[in-house]
């Protein structure tokens, strides 16, 4: 029936007056911690850079393959079996074996319960392959394999690109996953990326290890220049130490030499590592190694013991800092590549807001005309509830701190006429029911009633769609399911609370009079 109780108009009113007061943060500033949630302008209206990143997985593969390597040797040889002229090419691993132990190896790879070591628990696994080519054995990654190596690679570079630009202190970063070896960064205000684009652009893959000139290193040995290019040296390729040890990076400024240099401090393990390396290694060349270019290579002069150290180089202040972030947020798995970049200037933006409002304003203006020329009173309680009903959206944005794009506009707009179209099928359906049925009160009522299953059904199926645009899309689109999604809920609650409440006030003061609609 139309009666609203004391509680619920209370309820109504107390819902209403505090989501309205929450979208009016955008507007005025309060000194409530509540009401300074304000809704943030995306890209495409605040301005910024947009950089689409690509993960190029090829060093990890081989990477995990040299890996690999090492532990089949191990593996085989505890089994008795010899494997030899082991060489990679073309992300594959290529190895002859004795004609008797073929057989041998081919079971022990298909075998489930074969152990190899944490990070191959078992051979098969459905993520290696073993074939016979010509006289070698290869084996590879499979495509499951692949996939799931990818999917790891990215997942890395998704944590470890946000920390780093979290870092830096970039305003409302979006930061997402694009396929499988793709990641999105946008950065709304930020009109020169440069740093940004330095900072991601470096893998930040640090390692130490000795300085070797003897070509009968038991690891062997490569050439690596110097940062600055001026000179190179022969490194051992044994680690002794890499960034996964590292607990804290900080630029500090030497008392002594007075350069710029970055201390280090290690966790326990990585402690224990450079304390024996220092010890057994005085009077030997520590190179620090940072994708795959020396920093430094200092002299042991004594042992470290402590777990802390410094890294000098002719840094700058700058430079030392940027290096401490990225040793602090980890190395990313694998080289990042940018394959599309976008800045979009703020007077762009300014012009796409400006472009959205006035087409918000034009739409609704036209509808507030239509409505109450078609429905007079009605139109203007439909009216009200209108403008409410947009409160409460962008107060249910303002409270979750959503960011608005260009399609999150156009979602508000699609609200209004979606808003409408609920108004129209109710006062229609009343129209029906007054032809047949003299009492106000039960003709508005039936009206209600009858036309909520269209409308539940049409905001229902929109509501479905929003969802998949949601789950399915991405970014602009995301926005614009976000807008449409909530409005769908403020809407319902607009028509059938606020909407509904007037119209129960204005026919219980004239229920003794014809109503025209």
């Amino acid at each position: 029936m139309l009666y609203f109780s004391k509680l619920k108009i209370t309820f109504i009113t107390l819902i209403s007056l505090f989501f309205i007061l929450i979208a009016s943060s955008n507007l005025f500033k309060f000194e409530n911690i509540l009401l300074k949630k304000n809704i943030n302008l995306g890209l495409d209206l605040q301005g910024g850079s947009y950089l689409l990143l690509e993960i190029d997985n090829k060093p990890v593969i081989n990477q995990k393959l040299q890996n690999l390597t090492i532990t089949l040797r191990s593996y085989f040889k505890g089994k008795n079996i010899k494997l030899v002229n082991f060489k990679l090419q073309e992300d594959k691993i290529f190895f002859n074996v004795n004609e008797n132990d073929k057989q041998k190896v081919f079971e022990i790879f298909n075998d489930e319960k074969s152990e190899i070591n944490p990070y191959y628990p078992r051979f098969k696994s459905h993520q290696l392959e073993i074939n016979e080519i010509d006289s070698f054995l290869v084996v590879n990654f499979s495509k499951q394999g692949l996939v799931k190596l990818k999917t790891s690679s990215q997942e890395q570079a998704l944590e470890i690109v946000r920390r780093r630009i979290d870092e830096i202190g970039t305003n409302e970063p979006n930061i997402l996953k694009r396929g499988n070896d793709r990641v999105l960064v946008e950065l709304p205000g930020l009109d020169d990326p440069m740093r940004i684009k330095s900072l991601l652009g470096k893998t930040a893959n640090l390692t130490f290890r000795f300085v070797s000139n003897n070509d009968e290193d038991t690891f062997g040995n490569e050439q690596l220049n110097y940062e600055d290019e001026e000179g190179s040296e022969f490194v051992s390729k044994r680690i002794i130490l890499s960034g996964d040890n590292l607990l804290d990076a900080q630029p500090r400024m030497d008392s002594e030499s007075n350069e710029t240099v970055v201390t280090f401090t290690l966790d326990r393990v990585g402690a224990k590592r450079f304390g024996k390396a220092t010890s057994t290694g005085i009077g030997r060349q520590l190179a620090i190694i940072l994708d795959g270019k020396i920093i430094s290579a200092p002299v042991i002069r004594d042992t470290i013991a402590s777990g802390s150290g410094q890294i000098s180089g002719g840094f700058t202040f700058q430079s030392a800092t940027d290096l401490a972030l990225l040793l602090r947020s980890g190395a990313l798995p694998a080289p990042l590549n940018i394959i599309e970049e976008r800045t979009v200037g703020p007077d762009l933006g300014q012009d796409s807001i400006d472009a959205g409002i006035i087409a918000l304003i034009i739409g609704f203006v036209l509808v507030i005309g239509f409505i109450i020329i078609k429905y007079k009173i009605f139109g203007i309680i439909t009216n009200i509830a209108l403008v409410i009903n947009l409160l409460l959206l962008v107060g249910v944005l303002t409270l979750f701190e959503a960011t608005l794009t260009l399609p999150g506009i156009a979602g508000i707009i699609l609200t209004v006429g979606m808003a409408v179209d609920a108004n129209v099928l109710i006062f229609e359906r009343i129209k029906e029911e007054l032809k047949n049925e003299k009492n106000n009160l039960i003709a508005f009522d039936s009206g209600y009633t009858k036309s909520k299953t269209a409308i539940l059904d049409a905001n229902i199926t929109t509501l479905l769609a929003a969802f998949i645009l949601f789950f399915m899309g991405s970014g602009p689109i995301k926005g614009f399911s976000i807008t449409l999604g909530v409005g769908i809920f403020t809407t319902l609650f607009s028509v059938y609370f606020i909407a509904r409440l007037l119209t129960v006030l204005y026919i219980s003061k004239n229920k003794e009079k014809e109503i025209a609609i």
